[in-house]
């Protein structure tokens, strides 16, 4: 079927309906974009590329390049920061290793996760690889993804301890890092989601 053309009024080119879209240049029917779109948004346990292939029966490459496209589209930007009460904890990534577990984990990436309360709910969130677990880094970490004056649950880490003087409301739910009673349930069901999300993309 031959692509329909539109002329622009002011500067007389042609161009396709889905000209600077996602779906741009592509030579592969929309219907099979669309299937592509809906598979990835069902999958609470993450997509891989082979997975995709499997589904849409297109070559490796392609569906690469789709789920990356995808996944860069998903993220709107110009996102407004997060607000009321925010629960904020860390999450080390990365496949099991010998040695310390927790802070300090060596070989591994830290991810800030930042879950807005809705309710008993969890509302927005927000998800930042950051450098380490200190003060510095957490502070600024925090201060992209939560509007000032928000109220801030965390744990006891002196990695927060300067979120109060960059005016947020801070309050310790818990005196202590070590995992006991789970104080912080939305951080940590978003830091699982992510967990599981990375297990089921590179399985």
């Amino acid at each position: 079927m031959k692509a329909t053309y539109y002329r622009c009024a002011t500067c007389r080119h042609d161009c396709t309906g889905t000209a600077g879209t996602l779906f741009g240049d592509t030579r592969l029917p929309l219907s099979l974009w669309f299937e592509a779109m809906w598979y990835v948004v069902n999958q609470k346990h993450g997509v891989s590329a082979l997975g995709l292939q499997r589904v849409l029966g297109v070559s490796y490459p392609t569906a690469w390049r789709w789920l990356h496209k995808l996944r860069r589209t998903m993220v709107r930007p110009g996102r407004d920061r997060l607000t009321g009460t925010v629960e904020v904890d860390e999450v080390y990534i990365g496949g099991e290793r010998p040695g310390k577990r927790g802070r300090g984990a060596a070989g591994k990436a830290l991810v800030l996760v930042a879950a807005q309360a809705d309710g008993p709910q969890i509302g927005r969130i927000r998800l930042g690889r950051v450098a380490n677990a200190s003060q510095a880094v957490l502070t600024m970490a925090v201060a992209k993804m939560v509007e000032p004056k928000s109220q801030v649950l965390t744990d006891d880490w002196g990695g927060y301890g300067g979120l109060s003087k960059a005016g947020y409301d801070r309050q310790v739910v818990r005196k202590s890092a070590v995992v006991g009673d789970n104080l912080l349930p939305r951080a940590n069901r978003v830091a699982s989601l992510l967990q599981r999300w990375l297990l089921g993309t590179h399985q």
